[in-house]
């Protein structure tokens, strides 16, 4: 376990806040769950949400809605958009003096869309409201750190655009609100300040914890702004040449409201069946995206993606669409 300290220091440097700050644990899903099941909300205490968040951390909600009888008000963002006013009116209007939190998806995973979580977060302390915040997408992707976005608590999943082993994660929890914040799996001081009161996971894989520390190293020898550049680089490559094929429709905005991750789909066709078309005859794996108001094919490169295979599936996508 002491492999875990210094570990946590060189998180810590990469996230830009206090080691005193940072759990280290499986997933995106245990960290968000250990808030959404730890804050100490009562009855009729309101929870804003979105329908674009993912499916998991809505379900916490509802459990809590189901067992606490809290009150979750889901709005639906008009996505994509560069909009960032629209966005954080849409939060501004459902919040209520009743409102406790407000759960905010860093970047969508449906479609890539990039939210202004300070701009909300500053809203939301105006009023009082804590902020709880859905990193899984951009910790490692897009340059930032955990502060700036002003959030109370955050969650993360480090094998996504960090590289490291499936079953790493992490969560972030603004010091003052450490004592006050139950763990998921308790120990003997729930009530402790000790941001390691979040780690009694029990037994669990040290190969893979360890294995942070040599992905974290790889990133910083590319440096976060220029993953960032290169991962925005590589979906504007694809973007700009299919702009102009006949029937193709992208769903993510450009510019600072997205990075790598890009959507399209093809006028009369279900995007299930373009995702399938791209699998079976040129061996591209993409996503098909059906979720409430976002339907879409999802591309995602990562930095070791090559021009040559992103022209790949250019020529796919035209002729798909032919």
């Amino acid at each position: 376990d002491q492999g875990r300290e210094p570990l946590r220091a060189n998180l810590a440097r990469m996230a830009g806040c206090s080691a005193d700050e940072l759990a280290i644990n499986r997933n995106t899903t245990e960290a968000l769950d250990t808030v959404i099941f730890g804050l100490r909300l009562k009855a009729g205490d309101e929870v804003i949400n979105t329908l674009q968040d993912y499916p998991n951390m809505v379900n916490a909600w509802k459990l809590r809605e189901l067992r606490d009888g809290i009150v979750m008000k889901r709005i639906s963002l008009d996505v994509p958009t560069e909009d960032d006013n629209a966005i954080v009116k849409a939060f501004e209007d459902a919040m209520s003096p009743r409102t406790k939190v407000v759960h905010i998806t860093h970047m969508i995973n449906w479609n890539g869309q990039i939210l202004p979580v300070r701009k909300i977060a500053d809203l939301a302390h105006s009023k009082g409201i804590e902020v709880l915040v859905d990193g899984a997408h951009t910790f490692g992707h897009i340059e930032y750190t955990i502060p700036e976005l002003g959030a109370d608590y955050f969650g993360t999943s480090l094998h996504k655009w960090l590289c490291a082993p499936f079953g790493s994660g992490m969560l972030y929890v603004k010091k003052d609100k450490i004592s006050n914040l139950y763990p998921l799996f308790p120990g003997d001081h729930p009530e402790s300040d000790d941001i390691r009161k979040f780690e009694a996971l029990g037994t669990r894989s040290f190969p893979i914890e360890q294995a942070i520390g040599n992905a974290l190293l790889f990133h910083e020898s590319i440096g976060g702004a220029r993953k960032e550049a290169r991962l925005r680089y590589l979906k504007e490559y694809w973007y700009e040449r299919t702009a102009n094929i006949p029937k193709v429709k992208h769903h993510t905005p450009k510019g600072k409201h997205s990075c790598a991750i890009g959507g399209f789909s093809i006028d009369g066709q279900k995007v299930q069946e373009t995702a399938d078309a791209l699998f079976s005859k040129y061996k591209i794996h993409t996503v098909g995206i059906d979720w409430e108001n976002i339907h879409c094919v999802r591309v995602t490169p990562h930095v070791y993606t090559l021009l040559s295979e992103l022209d790949k599936l250019v020529g796919a996508i035209s002729e798909i669409a032919k």
